[in-house]
C-alpha cells in the first residue's frame, strides 16, 4: 500500500521528464464563502481539508452550526450582506482566489456574483443556481464563472441507492456509460480462484478496490496487491465501459452478475422469448399496467380487431375465389370494414346465389366498420380537447411489484426521479402538494399525507423507498415506517445534520443514509480550484468526483506518464482524449503521456484531489532488480518495455539491459513495477521487486 507523506515528492525519474513537483507553490491567497447555511457550512469544512485560508459572510449567525466548531473553521468571519461592495471589500474580495456564493436565495447569488465581478473581474466565482439558461448566458458573458445545481450534483448518488443493486454509479461521457460496480465474490462467481486483481483490468474495466473477507473499507485507490488472487468473500469494485445510455434498459438487484455486453445465446433460447406462455404473460402485464386507461385499452383491441379482420376476410376471399387477385381480395375486405355494400355484391345479379354465411360476414364487418369509425372519432375529439383546453393527462397507475418509492418531490426529489425514468426504472412519486401535469408526467403520482399514502404505493411489493423531504424527523419517521412494513426493500434517507446522519446511520444499519449537500460540497469545491466536475458517486462510504482535466502547458500535469498521475496522486483515469491526435481513449494505458491541450477524465477521491492541487505525490518506494535476459532478442523486447512503462530514454534502458545483472536506477510505484516485472517475464527477462523501505 503506498502511504502519503507531508512533503511534495521530486518527480525526476529520468531525463524525459521535465517537470518538478518540488517547484510548484501552492497560491496563499485566501478564498470567500457567501452564506453559511448548510451547504455553505459543509464547503467551508471540505475546503479546510486544503489547508487554505477560508474566510465568510453571512446575514447571522445560527443558534447552532450543523458543523462542529464552524466558526473555529473559519480565518475569518464577517457579518453583512455579501452583496454590498463594502462588505465584499472588508472580506478581502480584491485579493481572493475564489469566491463561493451559495446562499439559499438564487437572487442574492446572481446579484452577490455581479458585485464580486466589479470588485475583482479576474477572480473565479463559484454560484449556486438551478436556472440553467441563465447559468449559460452568464458563464459566457461574464467570464471564469460557474453556476452548480446544489440538487442535480446528489441526485445520481440517492438514485443509485435506490437500486439495491451492485451498481455504485452511471457516468455518461461522449455518449458512453461508464458502470462502477461493486460485487460480491462466491465460489460460483466466474472469478473465483480463476483470476489475479490485475488481470481484470482490461481495454474497457479498471479495478478501484479489493477488500478481503474481514478487512476494513479502503480509503483511497490502488489499494489491493495486483498478484493477489480473486477469492470466496472478497468484495470487488470496478468501473467498465458499456453501452450507450438508451441500452441500459436494466439495472439487476444484488446477486446478480453486472455485464457490459449481453452474451451470443442460440437461436432456440431466443425463441422462447416468444412461446404461447411468455407471451400470454406479457398480455397480462400490459392489461393490468392499462387499468386506469381504458381509452388506451380500447383503441388497442379495436385497432388488432379490425387488423384481424381485415387480414381474414383477404384470405377468405381469396380461397371462395381462385380467380380473383391477392390485392383485390385485400382491397373487398378493406371496403366491407367501411361498409360499403353495394361495392361488394351490387354488380351481382339479384338472381345470383351465394352463400349466406358470406352474406352475415358481410353484415359483421360492416357493423365492426361503424364501430371502429366511431372509436376513432371519440379519440380524435379527446385530443382535439385536451389540446384545446389543454387538460391534464392521467397520469400511470402505480405500479404492482419492483417499483422504487421516492417520497419528497422538491428539487432533489425531482432531479432522483429524472434519473430513475432515464434509467427505465419503474417508480411511484409520493407529495403531500399537488404537482403540475408537465412535471414528471409519466411518473405515477399520489398525493395526500405522506405517512397515509404508504398505504396506496403497493409498499409491501417495493424495491426500494427514497425519503427526501426537507424534514429530517420526517424522513427518519416515515423510513421506519417503511421498514417495519417491508424490511427486505432498500432504505435511502435524506439528512442535513451531520450529527444526526451519524446516528441514524448506527442505529439503522439496513438504511443508505445521504446527506445532500455533504455530496454537493465537494462538487462546488473542486470547482472552486478551477476542475470541473461532470458527476459524482459513492463507493466505500465516501464521495467519488469526476473530474475532467484540460492540460495547460503550466499545468501540473502535463509531460508526466498517466501511471505517475495515475498511482503518484492516487486518481484513476478512466478517458483520455487527444485533441493534437484526434484519438479517444476509454480506460487509458498507464504509457501515455500527456500533452499539451490533452482532456482527461478521472475518478478522484478529496485526498486525490488536493494532492493534485498542491502537487504532493505518493513517494516511489521500488525498484527492479534485473538479473538475466535468455537472448539478444530479449534484451532487446527488455529495453522497449523499461522504456515505455517507466517513461526513461531508450538509451537508459539499454544500458541497464546491456549490464545484467543490475538495478534500475529510478524507483517506481507498486503497480508500474509489478507491471514492469510481468512484461519483462513475457520477454523472458528475470526480474524482481525490491522495497525501497525494507
Amino acid at each position: 500500500m503506498q502511504t502519503p507523506e507531508t512533503k511534495p515528492q521530486s518527480a525526476t525519474i529520468g531525463p524525459e521528464t521535465i517537470f518538478n513537483a518540488d517547484n510548484y507553490k501552492t497560491e496563499q491567497s485566501h478564498f470567500l464563502v457567501c452564506g453559511l447555511g448548510s451547504l455553505g457550512q459543509f464547503c467551508v469544512a471540505a475546503l479546510k481539508e486544503f489547508g487554505v485560508s477560508v474566510h465568510a459572510i453571512t446575514t447571522a449567525c445560527p443558534e447552532s452550526w450543523e458543523i462542529t466548531n464552524l466558526p473555529g473553521l473559519v480565518d475569518s468571519l464577517l457579518m453583512g450582506d455579501c452583496r454590498q461592495p463594502d462588505v465584499l471589500e472588508r472580506a478581502g474580495v480584491k485579493d481572493c482566489r475564489a469566491v463561493l456564493i451559495v446562499t439559499n436565495d438564487e437572487r442574492v447569488n446572481i446579484e452577490a456574483a455581479f458585485a464580486v465581478k466589479l470588485l475583482n473581474p479576474e477572480v473565479r466565482v463559484v454560484v449556486r443556481s438551478t436556472k440553467q439558461n441563465l447559468n449559460q448566458l452568464l458563464e459566457q458573458g461574464l467570464g471564469n464563472f460557474v453556476a452548480l445545481d446544489a440538487s442535480q450534483l446528489p441526485a445520481p448518488a440517492f438514485a443509485i441507492a435506490a437500486l439495491g443493486s451492485e451498481i455504485r454509479g452511471l457516468i455518461h461521457l461522449d455518449a458512453y456509460m461508464l458502470l462502477v460496480v461493486k460485487v460480491s465474490i462466491d465460489t460460483t462467481h466466474r472469478w473465483c480462484d480463476r483470476r489475479f486483481l490485475h488481470e481484470l483490468n482490461t481495454q474497457t474495466r479498471r479495478l478501484l478496490s479489493h477488500i478481503s473477507a474481514g478487512s476494513p473499507l479502503p480509503v483511497g485507490f490502488y489499494q489491493w496487491e495486483p498478484d493477489a488472487r480473486v477469492q470466496a468473500g472478497d468484495q470487488v469494485a470496478y468501473i467498465e465501459v458499456v453501452d450507450r445510455f438508451t441500452d441500459l434498459i436494466s439495472v439487476p438487484s444484488a446477486g446478480t452478475p453486472v455485464k457490459a455486453r449481453s452474451e451470443a445465446k442460440p437461436f432456440w433460447h431466443k425463441l422462447r422469448h416468444f412461446s404461447s406462455y411468455h407471451l400470454g404473460q406479457k398480455l397480462v402485464n400490459w392489461w393490468q399496467v392499462t387499468a386506469q386507461q381504458p381509452t388506451k385499452r380500447v383503441a388497442t383491441v379495436v385497432g388488432v380487431t379490425m387488423l384481424v379482420l381485415w387480414l381474414l376476410g383477404t384470405l377468405t376471399f381469396k380461397l371462395t375465389n381462385s380467380q380473383i387477385s391477392l390485392l383485390s381480395a385485400f382491397y373487398t375486405a378493406g371496403v366491407m370494414l367501411l361498409g360499403s355494400y353495394d361495392t361488394v355484391f351490387g354488380a351481382l345479379d339479384p338472381q345470383d346465389s351465394f352463400p349466406v354465411w358470406m352474406r352475415i360476414m358481410n353484415l359483421t364487418y360492416m357493423l365492426a366498420g361503424t364501430a371502429s369509425i366511431a372509436v376513432l372519432y371519440a379519440l380524435l375529439t379527446e385530443t382535439l380537447l385536451v389540446a384545446k383546453f389543454q387538460l391534464p393527462k392521467k397520469r400511470p397507475p402505480v405500479p404492482l411489484q419492483g417499483h422504487v418509492i421516492l417520497i419528497g418531490l422538491g428539487r432533489l426529489g425531482r432531479r432522483v426521479a429524472t434519473f430513475l425514468q432515464q434509467m427505465r426504472q419503474p417508480l411511484v412519486g409520493v407529495s403531500n402538494v399537488p404537482l403540475e401535469s408537465t412535471i414528471l408526467p409519466s411518473m405515477p403520482l399520489v398525493v395526500g399525507d405522506l405517512a397515509n399514502s404508504l398505504s396506496k404505493v403497493n409498499l409491501a411489493t417495493a424495491r426500494s423507498v427514497v425519503i427526501a423531504t426537507d424534514d429530517e424527523m420526517a424522513n427518519l419517521e416515515l423510513g421506519l415506517m417503511a421498514h417495519a412494513a417491508n424490511p427486505d426493500c432498500a432504505l435511502v434517507i435524506r439528512t442535513f445534520d451531520p450529527r444526526f446522519s451519524a446516528s441514524i446511520d448506527g442505529l439503522l444499519p439496513y438504511a443508505k443514509v445521504l446527506c445532500a449537500y455533504d455530496l454537493a460540497a465537494d462538487a462546488f469545491v473542486a470547482t472552486v480550484f478551477g476542475e470541473n466536475v461532470l458527476s459524482l458517486l459513492r463507493l466505500n462510504e465516501q464521495t467519488v468526483l469526476v473530474i475532467e482535466y484540460m492540460i495547460k502547458s503550466e499545468d501540473m500535469l502535463n509531460r508526466r506518464l498517466l501511471a505517475e498521475v495515475a498511482y503518484g496522486y492516487g486518481v484513476v483515469p478512466v478517458l483520455y482524449h487527444s485533441l493534437a491526435k484526434g484519438t479517444v481513449r476509454f480506460m487509458p494505458s498507464d504509457d501515455i503521456r500527456l500533452e499539451m491541450d490533452d482532456r482527461l477524465v478521472v475518478l478522484a477521491t478529496s485526498d486525490g484531489l488536493q494532492r493534485i492541487e498542491r502537487g504532493e505525490m505518493y513517494p516511489r518506494r521500488w525498484q527492479v532488480t534485473i538479473n538475466k535476459a535468455s537472448s539478444k532478442d530479449s534484451i532487446f523486447d527488455g529495453s522497449m518495455a523499461i522504456a515505455r512503462i517507466t517513461g526513461c530514454s531508450i538509451n537508459q534502458a539499454r544500458e541497464v539491459m546491456n549490464q545484467l545483472p543490475a538495478v534500475l536506477p529510478f524507483p517506481l510505484y507498486k503497480h508500474q513495477a509489478q507491471r514492469l516485472v510481468r512484461e519483462l517475464s513475457k520477454s523472458q527477462v528475470v526480474a524482481q521487486l525490491v522495497s525501497l523501505s525494507a
